[in-house]
């Protein structure tokens, strides 16, 4: 559900709403309601998860505000570790609801402020109205993906992940063995070589260490195995499946210089399930847009937002930089040469994250219209 969906559905401001905003707790779910500006809210608190509760206090709500049972609930809730279910159970029950992005939600500036779930909630209750009553900039909504597109992500986030957990595995071996003055390749023949290696003074490994790096290194052939699996579970559904999303993987696989990760990357967590209007949306949701401060005299630009996909953001920086070498032709990598090539390195290093917000708009266009980026070679076939 994008934004101007959740716009559209939320009910009409002319008519009596209950209003609830829900702080959410690993033990317990703080519910606030309200039916306008200016009323004391009423503050519950019930188990969390716990839906048949929740469904009451609805009930409760609407006879304590001498509300109709068919009264229109707006609720919404901060984005976190409780994810979309809620979002889906309210929606299913007939209650529009905002995810809302938490670094959105303004705060007083103090150094020192009061805080507390029942005032959060109530702060969230206040912010509910407003966006209600027209003021949408007064915070930012969560886009929701659908529960299909939710499930697809959990292959390369789980592939992600055991990569990391690789790194550790080998990161820890090489330091216990730097630690007695060793220094080896962690490949397959690792435990073969492992007998052979002599410390500073000449003498073996002692006893415990070679236990624990043996299996320290059982741990991560497990985790090579997996990712093993993943990857080629990946490029079976790249050769085989018919969806929509798996053929615009296929699609930026064309173009030389984009490889298998960033491919399945890009589009399983940026193109495939999100509706973009314009280029604006593409760069301010990969946090390449920039932040002037202006003020009086001064005037100075403080970077990039940061604001949106960090995995995006990473992997858009580092396909500019391959876009460079293999595509050294197209009108990009033209324009990147003439306007920072012949820079500094801070030069090239800030054209670079120009460059990335330019190839994921056009990267988008080539998945929209199937016309590559200008001057762009296609990869054979």
């Amino acid at each position: 559900m994008d934004i101007q969906t959740a716009q559209s559905t939320l009910p009409n401001p002319i008519l009596r709403v209950l209003y609830l905003a829900f702080e959410l707790g690993q033990q317990q779910y703080k519910l606030g309601f309200t039916t306008g500006l200016g009323q004391q809210p009423r503050i519950r608190t019930i188990t969390a998860r716990d839906v048949a509760a929740l469904q009451r206090e609805i009930q409760l709500a609407c006879q304590r505000f001498s509300l109709p049972e068919t009264t229109a609930v707006l609720s919404c809730y901060e984005a976190g570790r409780d994810g979309f279910w809620l979002h889906r159970f309210l929606q299913a029950q007939g209650i529009a609801n905002l995810i809302v992005d938490s670094a959105s939600i303004e705060v007083n500036r103090r150094a020192r402020r009061t805080k507390t779930d029942r005032l959060d909630a109530g702060k969230l209750l206040t912010m509910l109205i407003r966006y209600h009553l027209g003021e949408h900039q007064v915070w930012r909504i969560v886009n929701v993906p659908e529960a299909e597109v939710e499930d697809s992500r959990h292959l390369h986030r789980e592939l992600a992940s055991l990569k990391r957990d690789r790194t550790r595995h080998i990161n820890r071996i090489k330091g216990w063995l730097t630690g007695q003055g060793v220094s080896m390749l962690v490949d397959k023949d690792f435990l073969n070589q492992l007998g052979k290696q002599r410390m500073w003074n000449g003498q073996s490994l002692p006893a415990n260490l070679r236990i624990r790096l043996e299996r320290e290194f059982e741990r991560m052939e497990l985790v090579n195995h997996h990712i093993e699996l993943l990857d080629t579970q990946r490029r079976k559904l790249v050769r085989t499946s018919d969806q929509p999303c798996v053929a615009q993987v296929r699609q930026l696989l064309r173009l030389r210089g984009i490889g298998f990760n960033s491919a399945w990357l890009f589009v399983m967590e940026f193109f495939s399930w999100r509706a973009y209007r314009n280029r604006r949306e593409i760069g301010a949701l990969a946090g390449l847009t920039p932040t002037p401060f202006q003020s009086g005299n001064t005037n100075q630009e403080q970077g990039i937002s940061k604001a949106g996909n960090r995995h995006i953001r990473a992997l858009a920086i580092e396909i500019a930089w391959c876009w460079l070498q293999f595509q050294p032709t197209s009108e990009l990598s033209l324009w990147y040469q003439k306007r920072f090539g012949h820079g500094s390195s801070r030069v090239r290093r800030i054209g670079i994250v120009a460059l990335a917000r330019r190839l994921l708009i056009e990267l988008w266009r080539y998945l929209e219209t199937n016309q590559p980026p200008p001057g762009a070679v296609l990869s054979p076939s």
